[in-house]
């Protein structure tokens, strides 16, 4: 992991590049830490305020370390039309947290997208950068059992 001074000097850039900036913390640490954002914005020249409505507004910035295994379900038109809510009612049941959260034990962070790409296969979901489709509230429920989807 490397050390956040480093990454600031790195993303140093006029006009500051707040949003470069926390995807590169989030890149190298996992995610940004709230309590980082004064040296952030000391660092670009900003206001903590800047620093906040940036991080509050893209929904891929996380304040809170990810789970083991990153899931992203899509909730694109495509997705809906196939029924996703019933197969993500039965992962969010099955990992006992909702969309934006990470379970207990720190093995699942779940997250929802607008879309996969993979309209022709839905509903879609994403594991660790890897795209799945079809997906029923059995065979999620059978994902979760297994251990990893």
């Amino acid at each position: 992991m490397a050390p956040l001074q480093a990454i600031l000097e790195k993303c140093r850039t006029s006009p500051p590049n707040i949003l470069g900036t926390l995807q590169a913390v989030q890149a190298a640490q996992g995610y940004v830490d709230p309590a980082h954002v004064p040296l952030i914005a000391q660092s670009l020249g900003v206001t903590d305020s800047d620093v906040h409505g940036v991080l509050s507004f893209y929904h891929d910035l996380r304040t809170e370390p990810p789970g083991k295994h990153h899931i992203r379900y899509c909730l694109g038109d495509s997705c809906v039309a196939m029924k996703t809510e019933k197969s993500l009612a039965a992962l969010e049941k099955n990992l006992k947290c909702s969309i934006g959260e990470t379970t207990k034990d720190g093995k699942f962070t779940l997250d929802k997208v607008y879309c996969l790409g993979n309209c022709a296969h839905s509903p879609a979901l994403m594991v660790d950068g890897e795209i799945h489709g079809r997906f029923t509230p059995s065979t999620v429920t059978k994902l979760v059992k297994a251990g990893r989807p």
